[in-house]
């Protein structure tokens, strides 16, 4: 899975749940966008934010305020709906994530299903795309799903890594799930380079498996929240990036 000459793989840090404890209790603190500032100085290639339609963590000002004072590219993660596509249009941010999203998830469970949206995803990125902004969809690693990304015109694929990353607590085999899972996502890395694809990766990894997602090398950006969040709690954020940013950076 490794190669010899690779471009560093980038980090996208994702600040969703920096906005989840501001809004637990209503203040304007911690400031999200002071936490995409430390990200970016520890070593975040990007920032990486989900507008939910319920709007449980991040704001529409959060999404304006990051775009205009960024100094590193904003992916903004959203739905499929026409107020978060008016919204991205309004914005303009550097990347769009296309997710499924369910009001009740705690996270998003899984991919977006291209195969049955195909007509309206293709529309939506031609819309994006018109207005210079980079399209990715977040997708399971199935070759079907891979194959009509393409055909909407994506740039780039998120591959969904959450069963890999749950594998490892549920697998009763001495770590054959996980290398199973592991596998799958290297195949479908391929497959989408081989696609003319952009490779991006998320969802579940941590400071304990990122290392062999990192070893696939055609994976160009790994999107990373819920894990350097929860560990800048005891490091602070400076120092959990940075601690990311060094294990993707063994491979």
């Amino acid at each position: 899975m490794t190669g010899t000459a690779r471009r560093a793989m980038r980090l996208g840090v994702n600040i969703d749940h920096v906005a989840t404890l501001r809004q637990a209790r209503g203040t304007d603190y911690p400031n999200v966008l002071q936490a995409a500032y430390v990200a970016a100085d520890a070593g975040a290639d990007l920032i990486t934010v989900h507008l939910r339609e319920d709007r449980r963590h991040i704001q529409d000002r959060d999404v304006v305020l990051l775009r205009e004072t960024l100094p590193i590219p904003l992916n903004l993660e959203m739905a499929l709906t026409a107020e978060m596509v008016d919204i991205a249009l309004s914005v303009k941010p550097d990347w769009c994530c296309l997710v499924p999203e369910k009001r009740e998830e705690l996270t998003t469970e899984g991919g977006l299903d291209v195969t049955s949206q195909q007509a309206q995803i293709k529309a939506v990125c031609k819309q994006l795309q018109a207005e210079g902004i980079k399209v990715s969809l977040f997708v399971d690693a199935d070759e079907a799903q891979l194959r009509a990304s393409q055909a909407c015109g994506a740039n780039a694929v998120e591959l969904h890594t959450g069963q890999y990353g749950d594998a490892k607590k549920h697998d009763q085999h001495g770590g054959t799930a996980e290398a199973q899972e592991l596998e799958r996502i290297a195949q479908a890395a391929q497959l989408a380079q081989e696609l003319g694809l952009g490779v991006h990766a998320g969802h579940g990894l941590h400071y304990h498996n990122v290392q062999a997602i990192t070893e696939i090398d055609v994976i160009q950006e790994l999107n990373i929240g819920h894990a350097i969040v929860a560990r800048a709690v005891f490091t602070g954020l400076d120092q959990a990036v940075r601690e990311m940013k060094r294990l993707m950076q063994r491979a």
